[in-house]
């Protein structure tokens, strides 16, 4: 049994169109051939999406492959690209309609509600073999649901907030201290420019509305964590790092983001929807981060 990862990149642009005058995907022709970039290829302005399909089998005995990657990529486009692209386009329609002032603003589709058409649609061409499909809307946002589950999202978002720490442990002797965290042990501290990304399970409406939203998340992080945490020195101006509490690595800080947001993450959305915090990663530099709960 092994599982194969694959991303699809493509391009809608403008009015909803995945490719410029043509309604699909199939054609290489105005659609662009580059595959790492994105196919569709991006004509003028208009809008970039990462699909990233998961895959579990048993590869065939003669080919070595579970799926061939070509036909991974002609699915996601088949089942992802006119989803994206209606979308975009009443997306445009509802601008449109906007522009004059006094008119009605057009409420746009959260990704969530797309989910389940998307992944019903390529888990069925991919005979089955899909397990989860995570669609990045940006570098920084996306949304994942599961063939097992498909009631189920989970939204993810980074923040990134500047704060000074210092290593130091109770339980130590100053000696032992400075030994063991050298340089992290500077009595006066040091910084870091973290980031952070909570993942949040959204449980969909009956009628598959996302009622916890992006908006939502970016709200509960701001109030509970930026606000307090930013632009702070952790042991000296915060109780949960203080003097009481806990020293401030990388993993104690992702497990008092998860506790602190947990409960508010809860209480964020519509009245009547599941939104339950799964884990918190917080990235301390490029190359060290810790996911709480592991």
């Amino acid at each position: 049994m092994v599982e194969l990862i694959r991303k699809v990149r493509f391009a809608v642009n403008q009015q909803g169109r995945a490719l410029d005058g043509q309604a699909d995907s199939g054609s290489q022709g105005k659609a662009g051939v580059n595959g790492y970039a994105g196919v569709p290829a991006m004509s003028g302005v208009g809008f970039w999406f990462e699909f990233e399909a998961r895959c579990r089998g048993v590869p065939d005995s003669r080919t070595g492959y579970l799926l061939d990657i070509k036909v991974v990529d002609r699915a996601v486009r088949e089942a992802a690209v006119p989803v994206v692209a209606a979308s975009c386009g009443e997306l445009e329609a509802g601008a449109e309609q906007c522009e004059d002032e006094g008119r009605a603003k057009t409420k746009a589709t959260e990704p969530g509600s797309l989910m389940p058409t998307m992944v019903e649609r390529l888990n069925r061409l991919l005979a089955g073999k899909l397990t989860g499909l995570l669609w990045r809307l940006s570098p920084y946002y996306s949304v994942e649901m599961s063939t097992n589950d498909q009631g189920l999202v989970l939204i993810r978002q980074r923040f990134d907030f500047a704060a000074a720490h210092r290593l130091h442990s109770t339980a130590l002797s100053e000696a032992e201290n400075r030994e063991f965290f050298g340089k992290c042990n500077n009595p006066s501290g040091h910084g870091h420019n973290y980031q952070l990304e909570p993942c949040v399970a959204v449980r969909l409406a009956a009628d598959g509305r996302q009622a916890f939203t992006l908006a939502d998340l970016e709200h509960v992080v701001d109030r509970v964590i930026l606000e307090r945490f930013d632009h702070k020195h952790l042991n000296v101006d915060t109780e949960e790092f203080g003097p009481n509490g806990v020293n401030p690595t990388v993993e104690n800080i992702a497990k008092v983001f998860f506790g602190l947001l947990a409960p508010a993450v809860g209480k964020g959305g519509a009245k009547g929807q599941s939104a339950e915090l799964r884990s918190v990663t917080v990235w301390e530099t490029d190359r060290t981060s810790c996911v709480y709960p592991g």
